[in-house]
């Protein structure tokens, strides 16, 4: 096992893949296979996850080249421990959040932060062993509507109070949906930072507006966050990865 001053920096990836189908109807594509290989390409340490398919019988009927392992299991590169929790339970599956991990996964928990009976949402707890600490990773996907957004991230804030130690590092990363409602200044009230030197755009992929995702941590320090660019990002979900890095506070 490698000392800590051999791994200065901690490399993490948040992406929403679209359950990893792009498209409408009939002529919808399935791009699960090409995600596989861009998560490899990231080189993250961890890797968040949003909008990952567990099951889904009426896409396997209709793609012949679905994939037979569960999507976190296919997407996980060789080496990784993938880590999955249902939010959302449908007529012909479910999905939900992600983890993908370089590092040994010692625990793992789901809350469900569901606001109304119209969307299924939770975040998925996990901590991880990286060297000699252990970092507490939580992939959230949160909702639509605002008023529902601000319930949910002060639930999420609850928690984090209630079950992680002050003294803990951790990470709080996905798709925040975040349109201007505040919920970077209410992470940082409550202690955590990101790198913020130039905006980061991530939706939507093909002409990025807005950065609806974030990687916020407590107890490390952000030095740096891209997210990637060329033709092929674009083609493989709506949202573009985010990739940020940290140091040991």
């Amino acid at each position: 096992m490698p000392q800590r001053h051999e791994h200065p920096t901690l490399r993490v990836a948040t992406w929403n893949i679209h359950k990893g189908v792009q498209g409408l109807g009939p002529v919808r594509r399935l791009e699960i296979h090409n995600i596989g290989h861009a998560v490899e390409q990231l080189d993250a340490d961890i890797v968040c996850l949003q909008e990952v398919r567990r099951m889904n019988r009426r896409e396997e009927r209709f793609f012949s080249h679905w994939p037979s392992l569960p999507q976190a299991d296919y997407l996980a590169p060789e080496g990784y421990e993938a880590v999955y929790r249902t939010n959302a339970t449908t007529r012909h599956g479910e999905h939900g959040n992600a983890m993908l991990s370089r590092w040994p996964v010692l625990s793992q928990q789901h809350r469900d932060i569901s606001d109304h009976r119209f969307e299924q949402r939770g975040f998925l707890h996990a901590e991880v062993q990286v060297v000699d600490r252990v970092v507490h990773v939580v992939v959230v996907h949160l909702g639509l509507v605002p008023a529902s957004r601000l319930r949910q991230t002060q639930a999420l804030l609850d928690y984090i109070a209630s079950h992680i130690a002050a003294d803990a590092p951790v990470l709080v990363a996905g798709d925040f949906n975040d349109w201007g409602t505040g919920l970077g200044r209410r992470m940082v009230a409550a202690g955590f930072a990101e790198w913020r030197e130039q905006p980061t755009p991530t939706y939507p992929a093909r002409l990025p507006l807005n950065q609806l995702d974030h990687v916020y941590a407590r107890g490390l320090k952000p030095v740096h966050a891209m997210a990637p660019s060329g033709r092929v990002w674009p083609r493989m979900s709506d949202h573009l990865p985010l990739v940020a890095e940290f140091a040991w506070d």
